[in-house]
């Protein structure tokens, strides 16, 4: 009889099946084989908020494939993902197949290699129930929010609106920050700067004037900037302190899930969805030639910069013959332990290093090349030497003033050969600043002093990989809850996205602004911080479920109960010009399922509506002679521009065209 090992996906399954060969049996769940039914809440509040689970219409032929095989099993084995969410998974389908506890065992690992799953093998355990009561705890929380606040939403706001535990939070974050934006104040501040060059060879460089009588110069209006200018003279100065110093960069720490998906945003943007896709089919197996299909990351949904010394002693043989001794660290490199970090995990790092993307670029699409790339990069940079540069900071005294500038050079690349961290907010810096060689002394001749108008700026408008980052330096979600919360407030009308940039719609501000009156700690950062500590202590087994989810429902409810009955009618309807062409009332901009439309503000004794016009951009299209750019929406609600002449020009984009000169 063979052995029955049960996974989540047919891909993983092919690539399992290999490498354990004749004697098993490799058949997949295709996801969760029971949830909670939709359409009702289906947990018991009354009884201890027991769940009542069902095998989903999709799953029942997968059910009855899995049973017929486990009846012909000598032993079963549960392969699910090394996370809570697997190991839920693993418990449903014990669950579902009434299996007896002696009939199956659990196995764990966190690359599909054949020396991983071998390993995997020898070293089966027991369910671990409180990863388990964990995530069950996540999504009976989940369902009694989701179920409780979004009636409310249809009933006083708008139909098809939907609020979460975590995604409205996310969604104040958004509101929060444009609301920032929109009372920022602007101040006027002046740069002074000075061009120079070095008297004996005529090499021109920049500086900045940074203090007068040794305080720093602060420059706030045109007047204050026209008397600096006139107070320096034009003329020859002597350069009066050089400071130099060598300058040590570590590399980052290897990708977890939050910082792989901000990375990809940053430096390929994709989505946070579109990445976490990718990397699910660069974990489960991709065929590579002769290998045949085989795993070529790590498990991509992880908190832990751990890297295994196997790993690691790989990473530092390759470093050594393809780049030389130079570029390895006399030590191995570990990275400090991240808040509620899974430490029995690993980073997300390639299975072998030696599967460079150049080795691969064959047998993986574009986008898979992509991410494979930006994974191999940064795991193996992780273990490199560090960079070194020389800095330089030069001063020039000019009367009751002081020129400052500064550079800096490489002087060993170390991880800086392989890869170097991207930083969307990265502003300018001495880094590029040439520089003549100068020393104390030397005669510099003063060529022009002028200032830079500017004016301090706002906080920016989030990012995919902005906001991620804050959900987790906040501790708001996991790593398998930022993909889905990201694409949740996205398809439900809450966010539009421009140029990258995350805009927050009416819809959005109206919404957070009903739940922090009314419900304030659901849209609490802190608190929501605060229920995955307690979701971390469940998994811990330091609390019991139960006691967690009583805790928040009692309290809730009863907020629930109040505003059900006080808050009234949100009217969402904005004016216009327009007038209605059948009973000649105003028409006024109404929000629907899928958006906004002009309806009669007759209604409903007269029902008269109509699309929107297209928004005008004010710009041509590149691709046919008559048309013009306008602003529409898919179904969804997700912003895009293309030809006002579709569908004769079919021209569109995601990316907000800009005016050019």
């Amino acid at each position: 009889m063979n052995k029955l090992v049960i996974v989540e996906s047919p891909a993983k399954a092919k690539t399992i099946e290999k490498y354990l060969g004749p004697g098993y049996q490799v058949l997949a769940t295709y996801g969760h084989v029971r949830d909670l039914p939709e359409g009702s809440t289906s947990i018991d509040v009354d009884n201890n908020f027991e769940p009542t689970y069902v095998v989903p219409t999709r799953s029942k032929k997968t059910i009855t494939v899995l049973k017929k095989a486990a009846q012909n099993a000598s032993q079963i084995i549960l392969a699910t993902d090394p996370d809570r969410e697997g190991e839920a998974i693993s418990w449903h389908v014990a669950e579902a197949l009434k299996l007896k506890k002696d009939r199956y065992q659990r196995i764990e690992f966190h690359e599909i290699t054949k020396e991983a799953i071998q390993a995997a093998i020898k070293k089966p355990r027991d369910l671990d129930l409180g990863l388990v009561d964990a995530q069950q705890a996540r999504r009976v929380l989940d369902r009694l929010v989701g179920y409780s606040l979004s009636p409310l939403l249809w009933k006083k706001v708008l139909k098809g609106l939907s609020a979460g535990r975590v995604q409205s939070v996310a969604v104040r974050l958004v509101v929060d920050r444009e609301r920032a934006i929109e009372a920022f104040v602007p101040i006027e501040y002046w740069e002074m700067r000075a061009d120079l060059e070095k008297s004996d060879s005529k090499e021109p460089f920049q500086t900045k004037v940074n203090k007068h009588l040794n305080k720093p110069l602060t420059i706030n209006t045109k007047e204050e900037a026209d008397r600096v200018i006139k107070a320096i003279k034009i003329g020859t100065y002597p350069v009066t302190k050089v400071e130099k110093k060598e300058i040590k960069r570590s590399p980052a720490p290897p990708f977890i899930t939050s910082t792989l998906q901000q990375e990809a945003a940053r430096k390929l943007y994709f989505s946070a969805k579109k990445t976490m896709v990718i990397a699910q089919q660069l974990y489960e197996g991709i065929n590579v030639g002769q290998e045949g299909s085989i795993g070529l990351i790590t498990y991509m949904r992880t908190d832990s910069t751990n890297i295994s010394k196997q790993a690691i002693a790989e990473a530092r043989a390759y470093i050594g013959k393809e780049m030389g001794p130079a570029f390895v660290p006399a030590t191995e490199r570990t990275y400090k332990k991240a808040r509620a970090a899974q430490e029995a995990h690993e980073a997300i790092r390639p299975t072998s290093f030696w599967r460079t993307p150049e080795a691969l670029a064959g047998f993986l699409n574009k986008d898979q090349l992509k991410v494979y790339e930006l994974i191999w990069k940064r795991a193996l940079a992780s273990q490199m030497a560090d960079c070194i540069y020389d800095q330089v900071g030069i001063d020039i005294k000019v009367g009751d003033y002081n020129l400052h500038t500064g550079g800096r050079t490489i002087k060993f690349s170390g991880f800086l050969n392989v890869y170097l961290e991207g930083d969307e907010d990265k502003k300018e810096d001495d880094d590029k600043n040439v520089l003549p060689a100068l020393s104390v002394g030397d005669k510099c001749n003063l060529l022009k002093i002028f200032g830079d108008q500017k004016f301090t700026e706002p906080p920016p408008r989030y990012t995919e990989a902005s906001l991620i980052k804050d959900l987790e330096s906040n501790g708001i979600g996991r790593p398998s809850t930022y993909a889905p919360t990201l694409s949740t407030i996205q398809d439900r009308g809450y966010i539009n996205i421009e140029n990258r940039r995350l805009f927050p719609t009416d819809i959005a501000f109206i919404v957070t602004d009903l739940l922090k009156a009314n419900f304030p700690f659901v849209v609490s950062v802190d608190f929501t911080a605060h229920i995955e500590q307690e979701l971390d202590d469940i998994a811990l087994n330091k609390e019991k479920w139960q006691k967690v989810v009583g805790e928040f429902w009692y309290p809730f409810k009863s907020d629930l109960d109040k505003a059900t009955d006080t808050i009234e009618k949100v009217k969402i309807e904005k004016p216009t010009d327009e007038i209605c062409e059948k009973c000649g009332k105003p028409m006024v901009i109404k929000h629907g399922r899928f958006g906004e439309f002009l309806a009669c503000s007759g209604f409903p004794e007269c029902k008269n509506s109509r699309p929107l016009p297209p928004k005008e951009t004010g710009l041509e299209c590149p691709e046919c002679d008559n048309g013009s750019i306008v602003e529409r929406k898919t179904r969804k609600g997700k912003l895009f521009w293309g030809c006002s002449k579709y569908p004769d020009c079919k021209y569109a984009t995601w990316t907000k065209p800009k005016k050019t000169d």
